[in-house]
Formats: C-alpha cells, structure tokens, sequence
C-alpha cells in the first residue's frame, strides 16, 4: 500500500494537465477584476443650438453730413468762402442691448483636434444716433453778411446679421475650447439729415443807409425782411435735405469659445465674438458680443 500510494503521487505531480486543474483561482482572482475606461466624448457630427447674451455696438458716422450740406449749398459763398460742408461733426456713438439667435454646425474630430464650420444668426434691433448744430455769419467777398445755420442729425440701426465661419478646437474629454472666424452679412437702416439755413443782406448798402440816404438793400434767404433794420429781420425756415436708406452691410466675425459636453448629445457654450463691418454710406460699425448657448448634437 505505501508503494501503490507513492506511485500515484508522483504521477499526478508528473501531469501538466492535472496540475493545471488543481488551479482554483485563489490566487489570481476573479477574471472580472478590472475596470473599463469611461467612454470619450465623440465631438463629430450636426448641431443645432440658439444663444443669448449682451451686444455693445461701437457706431461711427465719419463725414456722414459733408457731401449733403456741399450738394445743398453749392454754387453758394456760403460754401465757396466759409467752408459750411465742414462746420458740422458727426461724433462716434456706443450702444448696447440684448441679443439673440440660433446657431448650426457640423465637426469632424481627428483625434484630439476638432475641426468644423458654424453658421448663425444674430438679432440685435439697436439704434445708435448723433447730431450736431452750428450757425456762422462772415462779410462775403461780395460784401454781403452771409450767414450759415445747420442742424445735422444722424443714427444707425443694426438690425440683425448672420455669419459663416470656421472653427478649430482641441478637445480635453468632455471640454472643447476653439477659435473662429469668418464672414459677416447684415441688415442697417441709416439716416443722414441736415436742416440748412442760408440767408445775407448787401452790407455796403445797408453802411450807406446808416448815412442817412435812402438805399435799397438786396437780400435772400429772409420770409420777411426789414429795410430800416435787416439785423431784425425773419429768415425763412430752413430746409431739410437727406435721406433715410436701408442696407446690407458686410464684414469679418472673429471669437473664442468653450462648450461643454453634458452628455453625448448635449452642448453648453460660452463664447465672445467681434464683428467689424466695412463702410457703408459713410458709417462705422463694430460689435463686441459676449452670449451663452446650447445645443443638440445629432
């Protein structure tokens, strides 16, 4: 018997594949023993989205009264001599409001970078305005006392616009800083209007009156005239000249961003955009927006 059992010992220990059925698993474990990574956002595909936030519209209005007064006043002393289409300033105005649209797009990921393109549209319904008011009399070189008087008002409403522009971004799992640029079309209602005044007397006749002799003094401009005292006299009211346009405005949209993915198909975003307008009828504009938005991805 002890020889029997000593046999079969020492074939079991001699057998690889009965050695390998004795392992229960004691010391390595339970197979499951491990944890998966948490699944990547996948930042490709479509989107759509609306946003919100604050507009601060920066509106210049150049030499917006110049050519209107210079065609009012032309073939005149008034704008020969005394330079009137130059007399008014249109000053540089800021306003701001609320602001809001929807916006779309679609990114492509290679790897951490994300690429795409963005379309959106911006309703903004803000009118910036300036005016300016001035009267200078001068001896003409044909010895009148002309007199000039101009009241000029001018304002520009942005009404909405829209922007094609490229993205770029670089994606930390769930967080998605870009940069953008592109194009910007929009939608302006302009106004340019001076009201002009333009009236003089013969001054030489008028010296000679004060002599004592009786002279006729030639005058324009005047609804009634005095001949004992032309100082006193009534100009006529004046005239408006000018003209209220709407147009399409064009321009560059630039910014800088983070969206945040809520889950894998809800986007959150905060962002800053500029937009710089190219000159149109003589005005300036320039729009610094800061807005949240969010958005599907499909």
């Amino acid at each position: 018997m002890r020889i029997a059992t000593l046999g079969l010992v020492a074939a079991v220990l001699a057998s690889p594949a009965l050695a390998a059925d004795l392992d229960y698993g004691v010391l390595r474990g339970s197979d499951n023993d491990y944890s998966a990574p948490a699944p990547l956002i996948d930042w490709s595909g479509f989107y759509v989205g609306g946003h919100g936030g604050y507009s601060s519209a920066a509106l210049g209005f150049g030499n917006a009264f110049q050519p209107i007064v210079a065609n009012a006043l032309r073939h005149t002393v008034a704008e020969a001599e005394m330079n009137a289409s130059q007399l008014l300033a249109a000053r540089a105005t800021h306003v701001g409001g609320t602001s809001y649209g929807i916006y779309a797009g679609l990114n492509y990921q290679f790897d951490e970078v994300v690429a795409g393109i963005e379309a959106d549209y911006t309703y903004l319904g803000r009118t910036g305005s300036t005016f300016d008011q001035i009267s200078r009399f001068s001896i003409t070189k044909d010895n009148y006392l002309t007199t000039v008087s101009l009241l000029g008002a001018s304002s520009t409403k942005i009404e909405d616009y829209g922007s094609v522009r490229g993205r770029l971004g670089y994606a930390f799992e769930n967080f998605l800083p870009y940069v953008t640029g592109g194009v910007a079309v929009g939608r302006a209602v302009v106004s340019d209007t001076v009201e002009v005044q333009n009236y003089g007397y013969d001054n030489a006749a008028y010296t000679v009156s004060q002599s004592g002799t009786k002279t006729f003094i030639n005058n324009y401009g005047y609804s009634a005239f005095s001949q004992t005292n032309p100082p006193g006299s009534t100009p006529a009211p004046g005239t408006v000249y000018g003209a209220t346009k709407k147009v399409t405005i064009a321009g560059v949209a630039l910014g800088a961003g983070v969206e945040y993915a809520l889950t894998s198909n809800i986007l959150l975003r905060g962002e800053y955009q500029y937009v710089l307008f190219n000159d149109f009828q003589g005005h300036k504009a320039e729009l610094n927006t800061v807005r949240g938005g969010a958005a599907i991805k499909f």
